[in-house]
């Protein structure tokens, strides 16, 4: 996957990819933000989790950098349920929206066959298995 392809995603995704190539990795770079910017001093931990603070400049750099390629992905992972993206205004209903968009493109198996938005990822059901190529898989290497 090249990073055009992670900020700009066409047709649809499933689960697994939708949450290992987006979920996880925005979840970590925003954890790794928030460490950067309470070691550098730009965030007080007990004044974030009072709600008295907010976040410095690493997370907000890293979260406007990152949030094109969330909507991407979640967009492309409601494509995949037959959903218009225009489902993810959602989110801005506070607790509620955030946590259906969650449900909807996390834990919600998508349409097995085609939809509007193209047809399922992967193999279609019931496809053999792609061959192994011929001969052997590792070739050690010959020493003198």
């Amino acid at each position: 996957m090249t990073v055009w392809e992670w900020y700009v995603r066409r047709g649809r995704i499933d689960r697994r990819t939708w949450w290992l190539q987006y979920a996880v990795p925005l979840a970590v770079l925003s954890v790794l933000a928030l460490f950067a910017d309470l070691a550098l001093g730009n965030s007080d931990l007990q004044e974030l989790a009072a709600g008295r603070s907010d976040y410095g400049a690493i997370v907000v750099t890293v979260g406007l950098l990152t949030l094109p390629a969330s909507i991407s992905g979640s967009a492309t992972r409601l494509h995949d349920r037959g959903l218009p993206a225009w489902l993810l205004l959602i989110a801005l209903v506070p607790l509620f929206g955030q946590v259906a968009l969650l449900v909807l493109t996390g834990f919600v198996r998508g349409d097995a066959k085609p939809n509007r938005y193209g047809p399922p990822p992967g193999p279609p059901p019931g496809a053999p298995p792609a061959p192994l190529p011929d001969g052997p898989l590792y070739v050690p290497p010959t020493w003198k």
